[in-house]
């Protein structure tokens, strides 16, 4: 039997695992997923953005208008990359590497930091020129947390069940 060369990277299977966790946001605009992984490539914890536990989505605000910030979603709605720490229960995340489907914030990046994350790969960057992504890789950049966009290979493959 020869060997197979139709099978995804590291990269594709985790940013695919971040992608899937995206589909569970309820958030009407972005939908934001991470996946956080470990030295040895197993995944620690799976998140994305939404409103805290016991909040529930329909009782809460998802409007964009800062101006109104209390009947927005801002003030409420927790961030993939804050998720998919806060899943970790309390674990220190010495050189986990995070996938995320959106360049984190500057909140999130001192979370990151903070755990001990060493590497970000992101899908998006949208919101590069906005003041907190500028700060986040700021802090990125002083930190020693390394980070790079991740690169669509347009790979197909087939899925045989």
């Amino acid at each position: 039997m020869k060997e197979r060369k139709d099978y995804l990277t590291w990269d594709e299977y985790f940013m695919g695992l971040a992608q899937l966790c995206a589909l569970r946001s309820k958030d009407p605009n972005t939908r934001v997923g991470a996946c956080l992984v470990d030295i040895n490539n197993k995944v620690v914890s799976l998140g994305y953005n939404g409103m805290p536990i016991g909040c529930q989505d329909k009782d809460m605000p998802w409007g964009r208008d800062k101006s109104e910030y209390l009947n927005s979603k801002y003030p409420f709605v927790c961030h993939a990359e804050l998720n998919v720490i806060l899943n970790c229960g309390g674990k220190y995340l010495d050189n986990t590497r995070l996938y995320t489907t959106l360049f984190p914030c500057n909140e999130c990046a001192k979370a990151i930091i903070q755990i001990g994350i060493k590497k970000v790969i992101y899908k998006e960057d949208k919101y590069s020129t906005e003041d907190n992504v500028i700060a986040a890789k700021h802090m990125f950049n002083i930190s020693g947390v390394k980070y790079e966009k991740y690169i669509k290979t347009n790979k197909v493959v087939q899925m045989r069940l």
